[in-house]
């Protein structure tokens, strides 16, 4: 059963229609207001920030999206994919952030539906996103954005998303080389518990991302007429990009476990240097034992038993043995 996101009162519609010298930008609180732009003869993209189900519904009737992908667009931690459906291109996709007070990687889900003239984003949050770029490529004039197609804004949309893959993975890789580097230092139980939660992190990442690549591939596959083939090359570079993040998340992975065995490694070898300290200090004082066991055993007749100089001969043959035992040890290199 998929589960649906918990309603939100009021989703907020930023409404882009642009296409050669003409451009407009709106936000507006209705759904009923992004109809009017259905088919007028400009591209037009729709942002949904906050997702209500009747609110979604509703717009998405009015630019004649299919009902399974309207099930998909209100479900969360939906797969990364890409679907074709009734003269529409569907695909959703985790959008990335690194949370720099809680030190945490965050996703949100993105569902993208672009058809003849028109793309349809939605987002969860109405706080954040990675589009401000193509926001500002719209805005002017200049922009080789404003001249093409809808399915050119949809290489743009998967690209920044794409992007900010590289820029979390890009602070994990910071976390990970100071880790490393203080745990060449001192090992504690709080570091292992760090190696744990960032393995964690890299293997919600690399879930997330891992479809991603199949997602654009199928672009680049796809012989929908909503894909001009001039575009493919762009959507071959978006694809690239995630075989690179893909590479970046698994040699993370290496490094984790990398860290895991150093961690171990480390301790063990301090555990063997507590051990050897141990085992030369019982053999120092091995001497020392088996002398004063040798007098302290109930004969009448020991040597030196009953002679002035019987206690600082033992005494003193205690010290001397292990200084020298010390000695022979140091010239071969125990310690």
């Amino acid at each position: 059963m998929k589960e649906t996101v918990p309603e939100i009162i009021q989703p907020v519609y930023t409404i882009f229609d642009y296409g050669g010298s003409h451009f407009e930008e709106r936000t507006e609180l209705d759904e009923d207001v992004c109809a009017l732009y259905h088919d007028n003869g400009h591209i037009t993209w729709v942002n949904v920030d906050g997702l209500n189900e009747a609110a979604v519904t509703k717009l998405c009737a009015h630019y004649d999206v299919h009902a399974l992908l309207i099930e998909d667009i209100l479900s969360r931690n939906e797969r990364a994919k890409m679907d074709e459906m009734e003269a529409v291109i569907f695909c959703v996709l985790p959008m990335m952030f690194f949370n720099e007070k809680t030190s945490e990687v965050e996703l949100e889900q993105v569902s993208i539906v672009m058809g003849k003239g028109f793309v349809l984003s939605f987002q969860e949050e109405a706080t954040r996103d990675v589009f401000d770029p193509i926001r500002r490529h719209l805005r002017d004039a200049g922009s080789k954005l404003r001249t093409r197609p809808a399915d050119y804004l949809v290489y743009n949309l998967l690209d920044v998303i794409v992007d900010s893959y590289f820029e979390v993975l890009e602070k994990l890789g910071g976390r990970l080389e100071a880790l490393e580097d203080e745990l060449i230092r001192k090992q504690t139980n709080e570091m292992l518990a760090r190696i744990s939660s960032l393995r964690q992190d890299v293997t919600i990442i690399r879930r997330a991302v891992l479809p991603v690549r199949e997602l654009v591939a199928h672009f680049v596959r796809s012989d929908s007429p909503l894909i001009e083939k001039r575009h493919e090359k762009y959507f071959r570079d978006v694809l690239d990009h995630t075989i690179q993040a893909n590479d970046y998340i698994e040699n993370h992975r290496d490094m984790l476990m990398n860290l895991q065995d150093l961690y171990m490694n480390q301790i063990n070898l301090r555990m063997n240097e507590v051990m050897k300290i141990f085992t030369m200090v019982a053999t120092l004082l091995a001497p020392a034992t088996v002398i004063g066991g040798i007098f302290g055993m109930n004969f009448d007749v020991i040597p030196l038993q009953h002679k002035n100089m019987g206690f600082y001969a033992s005494v003193g043959a205690m010290l001397i043995i292990p200084v020298f035992m010390l000695a022979y040890f140091k010239r071969k290199g125990w310690f």
